[in-house]
Protein backbone atom coordinates (compact mmCIF):
# COMPACT_ATOMS: atom_id res chain seq x y z
CA UNK A 1 0.00 0.00 0.00
CA UNK A 2 2.82 2.40 0.85
CA UNK A 3 4.46 1.66 -2.50
CA UNK A 4 1.22 2.49 -4.32
CA UNK A 5 0.91 5.81 -2.47
CA UNK A 6 4.51 6.68 -3.28
CA UNK A 7 3.92 5.76 -6.92
CA UNK A 8 0.71 7.84 -7.09
CA UNK A 9 2.40 10.75 -5.29
CA UNK A 10 5.30 10.60 -7.75
CA UNK A 11 2.90 10.43 -10.67
CA UNK A 12 0.94 13.45 -9.39
CA UNK A 13 4.17 15.43 -8.91
CA UNK A 14 5.29 14.50 -12.43
CA UNK A 15 1.91 15.56 -13.85
CA UNK A 16 1.98 18.88 -11.96
CA UNK A 17 5.53 19.48 -13.13
CA UNK A 18 4.57 18.78 -16.78
CA UNK A 19 1.56 21.10 -16.53
CA UNK A 20 3.80 23.81 -15.09
CA UNK A 21 6.26 23.43 -18.00
CA UNK A 22 3.41 23.49 -20.54
CA UNK A 23 1.88 26.61 -18.98
CA UNK A 24 5.25 28.36 -18.97
CA UNK A 25 5.68 27.59 -22.68
CA UNK A 26 2.24 29.10 -23.33
CA UNK A 27 3.13 32.21 -21.28
CA UNK A 28 6.39 32.74 -23.20
CA UNK A 29 4.62 32.19 -26.52
CA UNK A 30 1.92 34.74 -25.61
CA UNK A 31 4.55 37.24 -24.45
CA UNK A 32 6.28 36.85 -27.82
CA UNK A 33 3.00 37.43 -29.67
CA UNK A 34 2.34 40.52 -27.54
CA UNK A 35 5.82 41.85 -28.29
CA UNK A 36 5.24 41.30 -32.02
CA UNK A 37 1.97 43.23 -31.73
CA UNK A 38 3.89 46.12 -30.17
CA UNK A 39 6.31 46.15 -33.10
CA UNK A 40 3.37 46.24 -35.53
CA UNK A 41 1.64 48.92 -33.43
CA UNK A 42 4.67 51.23 -33.52
CA UNK A 43 5.00 50.65 -37.24
CA UNK A 44 1.36 51.61 -37.72
CA UNK A 45 1.83 54.80 -35.72
CA UNK A 46 4.18 55.87 -38.50
CA UNK A 47 1.20 55.84 -40.87
CA UNK A 48 -0.33 58.95 -39.29
CA UNK A 49 2.90 60.86 -39.68
CA UNK A 50 3.44 59.50 -43.18
CA UNK A 51 -0.05 60.67 -44.18
CA UNK A 52 0.74 64.19 -43.02
CA UNK A 53 4.18 64.03 -44.60
CA UNK A 54 2.65 62.92 -47.88
CA UNK A 55 0.44 65.99 -48.10
CA UNK A 56 3.27 68.33 -47.05
CA UNK A 57 5.63 66.87 -49.61
CA UNK A 58 2.93 67.12 -52.27
CA UNK A 59 3.72 70.75 -52.89
CA UNK A 60 7.46 70.07 -53.17
CA UNK A 61 7.38 66.85 -55.12
CA UNK A 62 6.61 68.02 -58.61
CA UNK A 63 10.11 66.88 -59.49
CA UNK A 64 10.38 64.37 -56.66
CA UNK A 65 7.51 62.05 -57.49
CA UNK A 66 9.49 58.95 -56.49
CA UNK A 67 9.81 60.22 -52.91
CA UNK A 68 6.07 60.63 -52.63
CA UNK A 69 5.60 57.13 -54.06
CA UNK A 70 8.01 55.73 -51.46
CA UNK A 71 6.01 57.39 -48.66
CA UNK A 72 2.80 55.88 -50.04
CA UNK A 73 4.34 52.43 -50.51
CA UNK A 74 5.83 52.40 -46.99
CA UNK A 75 2.51 53.41 -45.49
CA UNK A 76 0.75 50.59 -47.36
CA UNK A 77 3.38 48.02 -46.30
CA UNK A 78 2.93 49.04 -42.66
CA UNK A 79 -0.84 48.76 -42.95
CA UNK A 80 -0.42 45.27 -44.41
CA UNK A 81 1.76 44.11 -41.49
CA UNK A 82 -0.06 41.19 -39.90
CA UNK A 83 -0.35 41.61 -36.14
CA UNK A 84 -1.28 37.95 -35.59
CA UNK A 85 1.46 36.39 -37.72
CA UNK A 86 5.13 36.91 -36.96
CA UNK A 87 6.43 37.78 -40.43
CA UNK A 88 10.05 38.80 -39.91
CA UNK A 89 10.78 39.17 -43.64
CA UNK A 90 7.93 41.67 -44.04
CA UNK A 91 9.24 43.70 -41.09
CA UNK A 92 12.75 43.60 -42.57
CA UNK A 93 11.33 44.97 -45.82
CA UNK A 94 9.50 47.76 -43.95
CA UNK A 95 12.64 48.75 -42.04
CA UNK A 96 14.65 48.80 -45.29
CA UNK A 97 12.00 50.98 -46.93
CA UNK A 98 12.04 53.34 -43.90
CA UNK A 99 15.79 53.82 -44.24
CA UNK A 100 15.50 54.44 -47.98
CA UNK A 101 12.70 56.94 -47.37
CA UNK A 102 14.76 58.90 -44.83
CA UNK A 103 17.59 59.03 -47.37
CA UNK A 104 15.19 60.24 -50.10
CA UNK A 105 13.75 62.89 -47.82
CA UNK A 106 17.23 64.20 -47.09
CA UNK A 107 17.76 64.57 -50.86
CA UNK A 108 14.44 66.43 -51.17
CA UNK A 109 15.47 68.81 -48.38
CA UNK A 110 18.75 69.52 -50.16
CA UNK A 111 16.82 70.39 -53.33
CA UNK A 112 14.21 72.48 -51.50
CA UNK A 113 15.92 74.42 -48.68
CA UNK A 114 12.65 76.16 -47.80
CA UNK A 115 11.25 72.72 -46.88
CA UNK A 116 13.94 72.34 -44.24
CA UNK A 117 12.74 75.58 -42.64
CA UNK A 118 9.13 74.37 -42.58
CA UNK A 119 8.26 73.72 -38.90
CA UNK A 120 5.65 71.12 -39.78
CA UNK A 121 8.18 69.17 -41.85
CA UNK A 122 10.74 69.36 -39.05
CA UNK A 123 8.20 68.12 -36.51
CA UNK A 124 7.17 65.25 -38.78
CA UNK A 125 10.80 64.23 -39.30
CA UNK A 126 11.31 64.29 -35.52
CA UNK A 127 8.16 62.18 -35.11
CA UNK A 128 9.37 59.65 -37.67
CA UNK A 129 12.74 59.47 -35.93
CA UNK A 130 11.05 58.91 -32.56
CA UNK A 131 8.80 56.24 -34.04
CA UNK A 132 11.81 54.51 -35.59
CA UNK A 133 13.45 54.49 -32.16
CA UNK A 134 10.26 53.04 -30.66
CA UNK A 135 10.23 50.32 -33.33
CA UNK A 136 13.87 49.55 -32.54
CA UNK A 137 13.08 49.22 -28.84
CA UNK A 138 10.02 47.06 -29.57
CA UNK A 139 12.12 44.81 -31.81
CA UNK A 140 14.64 44.39 -28.98
CA UNK A 141 11.86 43.36 -26.61
CA UNK A 142 10.43 41.03 -29.26
CA UNK A 143 13.83 39.38 -29.79
CA UNK A 144 14.29 38.96 -26.04
CA UNK A 145 10.91 37.26 -25.80
CA UNK A 146 11.76 35.06 -28.81
CA UNK A 147 14.98 34.02 -27.10
CA UNK A 148 13.19 33.15 -23.85
CA UNK A 149 10.49 31.22 -25.70
CA UNK A 150 12.93 29.36 -27.94
CA UNK A 151 15.18 28.48 -25.01
CA UNK A 152 12.23 27.22 -23.03
CA UNK A 153 10.90 24.93 -25.76
CA UNK A 154 14.33 23.61 -26.72
CA UNK A 155 15.83 22.61 -23.36
CA UNK A 156 15.32 19.15 -21.91
CA UNK A 157 12.78 18.07 -20.57
CA UNK A 158 10.70 21.04 -21.75
CA UNK A 159 11.17 19.94 -25.35
CA UNK A 160 9.48 16.62 -24.51
CA UNK A 161 6.52 18.34 -22.87
CA UNK A 162 6.25 20.76 -25.80
CA UNK A 163 6.38 17.94 -28.35
CA UNK A 164 3.73 15.90 -26.51
CA UNK A 165 1.31 18.73 -25.71
CA UNK A 166 1.77 21.85 -27.86
CA UNK A 167 4.20 21.16 -30.71
CA UNK A 168 5.26 24.82 -30.79
CA UNK A 169 8.07 25.59 -33.24
CA UNK A 170 10.98 27.92 -32.56
CA UNK A 171 10.33 31.51 -33.67
CA UNK A 172 12.88 33.25 -35.86
CA UNK A 173 14.13 36.51 -34.26
CA UNK A 174 14.23 39.75 -36.23
CA UNK A 175 17.55 40.52 -37.89
CA UNK A 176 18.48 43.40 -40.14
CA UNK A 177 20.32 41.74 -43.02
CA UNK A 178 21.54 45.05 -44.43
CA UNK A 179 23.22 45.99 -41.16
CA UNK A 180 24.57 42.46 -40.61
CA UNK A 181 26.18 42.39 -44.05
CA UNK A 182 28.09 45.59 -43.25
CA UNK A 183 29.73 44.18 -40.10
CA UNK A 184 33.33 43.06 -40.45
CA UNK A 185 32.92 40.64 -37.56
CA UNK A 186 30.94 37.45 -38.07
CA UNK A 187 30.42 35.19 -35.03
CA UNK A 188 31.26 31.54 -35.57
CA UNK A 189 27.97 29.93 -34.56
Amino acid sequence: MTGLLIFLGGFVLLAVWCVHIRNTIVRYFNATKRAWSEVANFERQKVKTLDALESTLGQYTQFEKSTLEKVTELRQQILNLNVNDTDISQLQNIEKMSKELIHSLNVVVENYPELKADKLYSKMMDDIQEQNENVGAAISIFNRNVELFNNHIQVFPNNLVNTMTLSKKAIRPFTDNLVTENFDYKPNF
